[in-house]
């Protein structure tokens, strides 16, 4: 068990490691035992972030010809669907030949110098779509576990005096199943799990990991030729661009609390805009310049209300009321009784429409649209509707 611990939230939390660290600490037993003749019952790896673990080697299987092993999954205090999975490598003999004729056939696949072949088997996801980091058609092994992988082998065939051809398939078998509960359907990833992890370490509650995931969506969507995205940050929004704006869902992107980090990875994307929809209890943070619109990171919604019913010209026992409220939709049951909802949310939409564009620094075309369910949409800034014509064309 891995001894490393971070503090979230004022909780110590056990770290883990990732897929991409089990495949590589698989593979490497794998090729040791096969190159020996000897099983081997524990094996070291390190990790991309400096970190050394002592791996327990599970369900060996050997003859002459190949090796079979597995890593058991250690997430640590992550909530991760992976956590106790086991994952395969399977490493066996090739031809030198045949080594050199499957990259002759994938000219965008990078040649190793040791003349190793990494694959996906069973459980381990088919990359369908442009825009990801491996090219279509390959294992949805992403580039720096791959890397692991093959410095693991290398070092094993190093060790062993052998220069000859490794075929390396790794596999997980319960990776279908666990694949539906994560966004690989989304991102065009079938019939299994990604092996993932950029520095070897899970860190429990991981921001990065969710941001990267963002990442990947923007990239595939601008690959398959879209110019300009569409963003919700969460469930409501979604359902509101299906039922009210009749978009289909696979059309946008699923940005969560980080709309400031959305929005720097869309003007790096080479996409020309961008179009924020989102509910009122999330966007309205925006007119406070609160580009992570999680809970424990700031508040203001009911000080950005006050705020924009002062500029609006709000009576004194409306601005009374609307601090004490604990939701925004009853603020807005507020303003709406006052005859005021439809000037306030002028003035929000003003600062929020400052805020994307100071964010986005002219590298793209960005607006908003804030719906509530109640009462439907509520505020567009002003590119908002020439942004959503372009999205449905």
């Amino acid at each position: 068990m891995l001894e490393r611990y971070v503090y979230k939230n004022q909780q110590k939390m056990r770290c883990g490691y990732t897929t991409g660290t089990c495949a590589c600490a698989a593979a490497k037993a794998a090729a040791q035992m096969l190159l020996s003749g000897r099983k081997t019952d524990k094996v070291k790896v390190m990790t991309p972030s400096g970190v050394s673990l002592l791996l327990d080697v599970e369900d060996i299987s050997m003859n002459d010809t190949q090796v079979s092993c597995a890593i058991r999954k250690d997430s640590g205090d992550d909530p991760d669907v992976t956590n106790g999975i086991y994952v395969y490598a399977k490493v066996s003999y090739a031809e030198v030949s045949y080594v050199e004729a499957y990259y002759d056939k994938r000219q965008n696949e990078q040649k190793n110098d040791k003349r190793i072949i990494v694959d996906g088997g069973k459980g381990v996801g088919r990359i369908t779509k442009k825009g990801l980091s491996r090219p279509v058609g390959a294992a949805a092994i992403n580039p720096v576990p791959l890397k692991m992988i093959e410095a693991g082998v290398m070092e094993a065939a190093e060790d062993y005096c052998y220069d000859g051809g490794l075929l390396v398939v790794i596999s997980v078998p319960d990776g279908e199943e666990i694949a539906k509960k994560t966004f690989n359907p989304n991102l065009g990833i079938t019939g299994g799990i990604s092996i993932l992890g950029t520095t070897g370490i899970v860190e429990p509650m991981s921001e990065q990991a969710l941001i990267d995931t963002i990442r990947t969506e923007v990239s595939m969507h601008v690959a398959e030729g879209e110019k300009m995205l569409l963003a919700a940050p969460g469930n409501y929004g979604q359902d509101f661009l299906l039922n009210t704006l009749n978009i289909e869902l696979k059309r946008s992107i699923k940005c969560s609390n980080y709309i400031g980090d959305t929005i720097d990875i869309v003007c790096a994307s080479g996409a020309e805009g961008m179009l924020l929809v989102g509910h009122i209890g999330k966007l309205v943070k925006l007119g406070a310049g609160i580009m992570n619109t999680h809970s424990r990171i700031a508040d203001g919604r009911m000080e950005v209300l006050t705020t924009c019913a002062v500029q609006a010209g709000a009576k004194p026992d409306v601005l009374r009321q609307l601090p004490g409220c604990v939701t925004t939709d009853a603020a807005l049951e507020i303003l709406k009784k006052s005859d005021m909802l439809e000037a306030v949310m002028e003035q929000l939409m003003i600062r929020i429409e400052n805020v994307l564009e100071r964010r986005s620094a002219g590298s793209i075309k960005i607006a908003a649209i804030v719906f509530s369910n109640e009462y439907g949409i509520l505020g567009k800034t002003k590119l908002a509707d020439e942004l959503l014509e372009k999205i449905k064309d």
